[in-house]
């Protein structure tokens, strides 16, 4: 017998939470870990292009050598939301945790190609070739990932606690970011041009090779989303026809949700162009504005899970991503245009104002998107928006910022970032906002609670039931 309850008394029969699940800890650090691991795979690329890409991409000049860099970096972001279209219905349909260790597997894979290739000297056009093959097997693993794993995080918190778990998605991207970057200063640091040059740049991506197998044996061992389960139970359609329910059913939520998404343009130039944007725009060393990105990063890490634990008292929908927007805004042209004044003092100050605003804006999105979705489609949804947005907007961010530089017009990109955040502002303003003062069982105001002979489960309300509760 198939009966429902509200969402507001998801209990089973014994009175316990049917969502409730142990080894949270476990499945929490399986997941932050992992996600870490493939971010911090993916950054290192973008930070050192610039040192790779003449033994790699020779030419006649540096920056079409550095342009020859960056667009195989955009070939990862293209392959992303293809992935993630085509494999996101499949986590709806399978599990989370069983894609997020394939997608694990195929980022570290990625790595040591990189890190293993031959310079063009040697091998010729395999090099670059090598390097193609290297970015579609991470484009692939990251098309898979963010979802999967924001959906995986949210669906294990408590009620009054999603906001904090959701942002352990981007602390984890934050702590890549910050560990690529670290990474990128110590090579940078401790080689000589030329042996920089040559071999001491394949250390980081070595590395990360490596730990992604400590990633993936933590992700094997981790247990499935519960929501996920308990949805699995009353919803069995294929993965094709979940894609095309999200797409009839969820029209508004995979607006909002590429929305919330777009402001990653800002990300990404800060996370990888910025000390290259700083070293050819003002002469500054690489070293030193790797490791005054390193400083402005950690305040990134300690901003998204503090502004995800504000969240869950205050709010989210509107507030934050609103602030984050806003300050975005406002600051992004004169930070970069605060870069013409010498000092080292000056490039901290510019990378650490950025990261205070994008980390507002990061701390917030993926628990967001998690509850714009019913547990039915959530991966499918945030990855048809959020994969498509990236790599259209993502991708190509340290491309059309090295062309503008290269053009002569450096101040282009803060201009190019402020216009896209600025859409997206207006689109934040039309999010509902759940609260938290009345935590859902569920994720989604959408899901409710069915009993099916006794077990607890999740099902989708009706689609006509979805736009009267939104």
């Amino acid at each position: 017998m198939t009966t429902s309850r509200p969402v507001s008394d998801a209990t089973a029969p014994d009175g316990a939470n049917p969502l409730e699940h142990k080894g949270r800890t476990k499945n929490l650090v399986a997941g932050t870990v992992g996600h870490f691991v493939e971010w911090y795979d993916w950054y290192i690329y973008g930070l050192l292009a610039a040192v790779f890409s003449s033994q790699i991409f020779p030419s006649h000049s540096q920056f079409a050598s550095l342009i020859a860099a960056f667009l195989t970096y955009a070939i990862g972001f293209v392959v992303r939301p293809l992935s993630g279209i085509i494999i996101s219905p499949i986590a709806d349909r399978y599990g989370r945790r069983r894609i997020m260790a394939l997608g694990i597997s195929g980022m570290a894979l990625g790595a040591l190609i990189i890190g293993l290739t031959p310079p063009y000297a040697s091998v010729g056009i395999l090099a670059p070739i090598m390097f193609v093959v290297a970015r579609i097997l991470q484009g692939i693993s990251a098309g898979s990932e963010g979802q999967s794993a924001i959906a995986y995080l949210v669906e294990h918190a408590p009620a009054k606690r999603r906001g904090l778990f959701g942002s352990f998605t981007n602390l984890a991207s934050g702590l890549a970011t910050l560990a690529a970057t670290g990474a990128a200063a110590i090579v940078t640091s401790a080689f000589d041009p030329d042996a920089l040059a040559s071999y001491g740049w394949r250390f980081p991506f070595i590395f990360g090779g490596i730990i992604g197998v400590i990633g993936l044996i933590m992700r094997a061992r981790s247990d499935e989303s519960p929501e996920f389960e308990a949805s699995a139970t009353v919803d069995q359609k294929s993965a094709p026809k979940k894609l095309l329910e999200l797409l009839r059913n969820h029209p508004k939520a995979i607006i909002q949700t590429a929305a919330l998404s777009a402001p990653a343009v800002a990300y990404y130039t800060w996370a990888t162009f910025l000390p290259t944007y700083a070293n050819l725009t003002s002469g500054r060393d690489l070293s030193s504005t790797l490791v005054g990105s390193v400083i402005g990063l950690v305040l990134l890490v300690i901003i998204v899970p503090v502004t995800g634990y504000v969240s869950d008292r205050l709010g989210r929908r509107k507030i934050f991503p609103i602030i984050g927007a806003i300050g975005m805004i406002v600051l992004f042209y004169p930070l970069l245009l605060l870069l013409n004044v010498p000092g080292f003092g000056t490039y901290i100050i510019v990378a650490a104002s950025g990261w205070v605003v994008l980390g507002i804006w990061q701390a917030v999105y993926p628990t967001i998107q998690a509850e714009l979705f019913p547990a039915a489609v959530r991966v499918s949804g945030i990855g048809f928006a959020h994969q498509l947005v990236i790599a259209i907007f993502g991708g190509t961010a340290p491309l059309i910022a090295a062309a503008f530089v290269g053009s002569g017009h450096p101040m282009l990109v803060a201009v190019y970032m402020i216009v896209i955040v600025a859409v997206c502002l207006v689109v934040y303003f039309t999010l509902p906002e759940t609260g938290s003062r009345n935590p859902q069982k569920t994720v989604s105001v959408t899901d409710s609670i069915t009993v099916i002979d006794g077990a607890a489960g999740i099902a989708d309300t009706t689609a006509e039931s979805n736009s009267t509760k939104r």
